[in-house]
């Protein structure tokens, strides 16, 4: 199934990338012309597939680089380097021309269901579309019909951000009440634009809650009612095998028990393989890994907070990884971590991960290590993400109940071994490590901070580097985490290391002018150079201990719009507030 879909795209992009503007402009015989397609399911089918490249690559989706996970490189966004630049390739509206060249088309379609489905369709790409670019930009020009050359609505200012949400829930609302109710995990959905109506509106509710804007409560709720078919619905939570959750992500296949979306990759395809694998253990893909703030926010396994016990600071890596959250076995490598496939324990590899905290979720065999290789699916949408934005926006709003955490919070427990989360407990006594402005989240109060500081604890644990975390912070109004120094492994000094505790040494730390050894088994870092800690001779690894970041509260929650734009529409378009690009309006 998963190969026809992608042979499908293949097909549709043939007849996708026919230029509008040529087929307005003159009909030759050999061309298809617009007066005479659009008639048929086929023809609706082979236009819209090539919607689904509006979805963000694989790369995409596992290679964020935050404040959860991080890299050799900084990202742009929270070294403070952004300035506004002449073009940005998110600033781009080609996709939408599509999609309303479709909708200004689609009563020609001759049987009316097959109408209605494709409009949704269409619909459900148009607020996926408009829903990033009010993300990233905020306002942003609101365009619902395909523009001839010579329209001056081409050089229009920027609709407010509250008139273009309210189209992109028209939109989605449209979507669903159109698109088909049958499960489908390489095709949009009524399921899939319920998930997508729980995205945004949960996004949308809570950034106007914590940056001051009015009508939060109306998006809260729409994430409520679009998220609560899920808790009687088709998906479950996956728990078969011994590690549910890393297989849900190293599946060649998309499990679809859990998985509502997932974008199709195969070897079959030139070009339809990505790099997961080699980003994960190559010395030169980016070496990315978790931070230890992160790690500190599993809990033990009986439920209790690891940061309440004595000396959970100065802890090295095999005693912290013990009685844990299963989740972080499964997301790391940890004390008898094997490679799928393999029989060798493998401890965690500084040389290819900033922190030592070395990611294995998505990771599979060998045999795919090679350039590009990999063809385990993508997720785009899954039921553990709709819980939990149904249990958060419930929070947010204050209408949350322990049933509602029992139906959305639980089941996530019960994969990672973990006890229930109780309400009232929570609330009682919020956790200090996840409300200190230093660790945590400063900027949550009222009677469920102790709740909706565990809810942001099973989201950030739950969905790690599925392209969710930076949207997560902007939302929450907690960029200043960014500025939060990057540590890694903890070690008390100089001196040899077992990491995953079998007896054998694997990492040897030296501050003498040569390495006191050349074994091909173990790591020689020199400190100072090869590897810095926090308090010089010992600590936790720093990363990125020389470079600063930076993130300005009064301006980058959102991204400079392209200047290119700005002098085409003659100061039409606006820049946000903060971006200083030097033009006259």
């Amino acid at each position: 199934m998963k190969h026809t879909i992608i042979n499908a795209l293949f097909l549709s992009a043939a007849i996708a990338c026919i230029s509008c503007e040529d087929m307005l402009d003159y009909q030759p015989k050999d061309r298809l012309s617009p007066d005479t397609y659009f008639k048929t399911e086929t023809d609706c089918e082979l236009w819209t597939n090539n919607y689904y490249t509006v979805f963000p690559s694989a790369e995409g989706i596992y290679s964020e680089p935050y404040d959860v996970i991080v890299r050799d490189v900084l990202a742009d966004e929270i070294s403070g380097v952004r300035k506004p630049m002449p073009t940005d390739g998110n600033w781009n509206w080609e996709k939408l021309r599509e999609m309303n060249f479709f909708l200004s088309r689609a009563s020609q379609v001759e049987d009316e269901s097959v109408r209605l489905e494709y409009e949704g369709l269409t619909r459900f790409f148009r607020a996926y579309f408009y829903f990033e670019k009010v993300k990233r930009y905020g306002d942003v020009p609101w365009v619902d019909r395909p523009l001839g050359s010579d329209e001056e609505e081409l050089y229009k200012g920027r609709d407010s951000r509250e008139s273009v949400m309210e189209k992109v829930m028209e939109d989605v609302d449209f979507a669903i009440a159109n698109l088909p109710e049958v499960q489908n995990v390489y095709r949009v959905t009524r399921w899939t634009a319920r998930a997508l109506k729980s995205r945004i509106a949960l996004f949308e509710g809570t950034f106007r809650k914590y940056h001051g804007l009015d009508g939060y409560e109306e998006f809260l709720q729409a994430c409520v009612n679009a998220s609560e078919p899920f808790l009687t619905g088709p998906y479950s939570i996956y728990t078969s095998g011994s590690t549910p959750y890393q297989d849900l992500f190293t599946s060649q296949n998309a499990i679809e028990t859990e998985i509502i979306l997932a974008r199709a990759y195969t070897s079959a395809i030139s070009g339809m393989t990505h790099d997961v694998n080699g980003h994960l253990t190559g010395a030169t893909m980016g070496r990315p890994g978790m931070t230890r703030n992160v790690v500190n926010m599993y809990l033990m396994r009986d439920g209790s907070r690891y940061t309440d016990q004595e000396n959970y600071a100065i802890k090295t890596f095999v005693e912290e990884c013990k009685n844990r959250d299963l989740r972080m076995a499964q997301t790391l490598r940890t004390p008898g971590y094997k490679r799928i496939g393999g029989s060798k324990e493998l401890a965690p590899d500084l040389s290819r991960s900033t922190t030592g905290y070395q990611l294995i979720k998505y990771l599979t065999e060998e045999k795919y290590d090679a350039n590009k290789a990999s063809t385990n699916d993508m997720p785009l949408f899954r039921l553990a993400e709709v819980l939990l934005n149904y249990a958060e926006a419930k929070a947010e709003l204050g209408t949350l109940k322990q049933a509602d955490l029992d139906n959305t919070i639980r089941p996530l427990r019960v994969r990672a071994g973990l006890p229930d989360l109780d309400m009232e407990e929570a609330n009682a006594n919020p956790d200090p490590y996840l409300s200190s402005p230093e660790t945590g989240y400063a900027n949550v109060t009222g009677d469920n901070k102790g709740v909706i500081l565990e809810i942001r604890r099973e989201r950030t644990l739950e969905t790690p580097m599925e392209g969710l975390r930076y949207w997560d912070i902007v939302r929450w109004k907690e960029g200043k985490r960014f500025e939060k120094p990057i540590e890694g492994l903890y070690f008390p000094g100089t001196g040899e290391y077992d990491l995953d505790g079998n007896g054998s040494v694997d990492v040897c730390i030296y501050d003498t002018e040569k390495a006191p050894g050349n074994s091909a088994d173990v790591l020689y870092l020199k400190l100072g150079s090869d590897i810095v800690l926090s308090e010089g001779t010992s600590g936790n690894v720093l990363a990125h201990s020389t470079q600063q970041r930076i993130w300005n509260e009064a301006r980058d929650y959102l991204y400079p719009i392209p200047t290119d734009d700005r002098v085409l529409t003659q100061g039409a378009i606006s820049q946000n507030p903060g971006w200083n690009d030097g033009l006259p309006f």
